[in-house]
């Protein structure tokens, strides 16, 4: 390598150095140096310069632990020392901007849901710096040192430059959301699709937590999945949403908004399944749903009590769903496959209908193992923010900032 390329070599790896042992004490601690040396696989002065640096800035602290090879005596171990700081995550979803402040354990201190109309005289990034100010205003006296501003939210996003291209529920084209907020906050941004940020935090706290291998299929207004390889996020950094839900299911099926026939989302997503189960319902007079709001939990309720209509509605989408992850399970040969989605509410009559389809159409070797459960969290809040977080201090990237600054 020549010279021009060496610092900066020398600064990923001091980088990913740091990163790792920031995580190893996340993870098991308390630890002592020693052991942090061995798992890192780090010289000891390495360790002991990392860790004065995190002790310094107030990130990690001495703790008490036992030392098995020292006759019980008491060692010192270190830990996290998550209180000193927080960040901002945020969440943008069809007219609601939810904000919150964690601190680096993820740790909720408050949250707020404050309503953002489609319709409004002034621009939606204005309108969204705005809100942010506000909301450190109001809430200045619980704040520790601010470390970054995490933000998910459904649309087409360059990762990489923190632009969104486009929103379903918004008129946004190119909104450069990532480096305005940057320059008017000061803070790093961290922008990410909210499914494949969902998807991080069922990996890194959730229910794909140990995992390698996961793919994790969302069905809620659009269907769409993340996918978790080698025990991490598969994106592309600029479109990081695996788009599952404009595969075609039915030539002849209904047109989907991308232009399509029988899309998988003209069958899967809630609104068109209540469509279907509203078409349905004049041809099924016996069904208990005549007496019922039609709400995706009175289809589900109705289902697990019986009803032949809602139960085979709930097939048909497990069906559906079932040949795509076949396919997706011949791919990546996963552990898990996790679902997201109000329809979980039936998991008793959906998952096995899934978990048989895959088991069909899919090389057996791959889908004998393969389990078929939900995620841990729903697509509500802002625990996916904290994923991407968490995720920069585990790489180093945010971890360096802070270290320096």
């Amino acid at each position: 390598m020549n010279a021009v390329g060496q610092p900066g070599y020398i600064d990923q790896i001091k980088q990913a150095n740091a990163g790792g042992v920031y995580r190893l004490i996340d993870q098991l601690a308390p630890i002592s140096r020693i052991e942090l040396s061995k798992r890192a696989h780090l010289a000891p002065a390495s360790i002991t310069k990392i860790v004065r640096e995190l002790l310094e800035v107030h990130l990690v602290k001495e703790v008490e632990c036992q030392d098995i090879s020292n006759r019980g005596r008491p060692a010192i171990g270190l830990a996290l020392a998550p209180e000193a700081w927080h960040y901002l995550s945020a969440r943008i979803s069809r007219g609601t901007l939810t904000l919150s402040l964690r601190d680096l354990s993820s740790k909720l201190v408050v949250e707020e849901h404050l309503p953002l109309a489609a319709g409004h005289c002034d621009p939606l990034l204005k309108r969204i710096l705005c809100a942010v100010d506000q909301f450190f205003i109001r809430h200045q006296s619980k704040l520790e040192r601010l470390t970054a501003i995490a933000i998910t939210l459904l649309g087409t996003i360059d990762v990489a430059s923190g632009v969104v291209h486009h929103m379903p529920f918004y008129p946004v084209r190119d909104m450069p959301l990532g480096p305005s907020l940057e320059a008017h906050i000061g803070l790093p941004v961290y922008l990410q699709h909210d499914i494949s940020a969902w998807t991080m935090a069922e990996a890194l706290f959730g229910a794909a937590r140990g995992s390698q291998n996961v793919i994790q299929i969302v069905i809620d207004h659009h269907v769409g999945a993340g996918i978790i390889t080698g025990g991490h996020v598969l994106h592309t950094g600029r479109h990081s949403l695996v788009e599952i839900g404009h595969i075609q299911v039915d030539p002849y099926g209904k047109r989907c908004y991308c232009g399509n026939y029988g899309c998988l989302e003209t069958v899967a997503s809630i609104e068109n399944l209540l469509e279907i189960a509203q078409q349905r319902l004049g041809a099924s007079m016996n069904s208990s749903l005549h007496r019922l709001p039609l709400t995706i939990e009175s289809l589900c309720d109705a289902a697990l009590a019986g009803d032949h209509l809602a139960q085979d509605i709930i097939f048909g989408v497990g069906y559906s769903l079932g040949g795509i992850l076949a396919m997706m399970v011949n791919l990546f040969n996963p552990e898990k496959i996790l679902l997201g989605s109000p329809l979980n509410r039936a998991a008793e009559i959906l998952h096995p209908a899934i978990a048989s389809c895959i088991r069909q159409r899919s090389l057996p070797a791959y889908s004998e193992q393969v389990q078929v459960g939900a995620t841990q969290f729903s697509n509500q809040g802002t625990m996916p923010g904290a994923a991407l977080v968490k995720e920069a201090l585990y790489n180093g990237s945010l971890l360096v900032q802070l270290l320096q600054g």
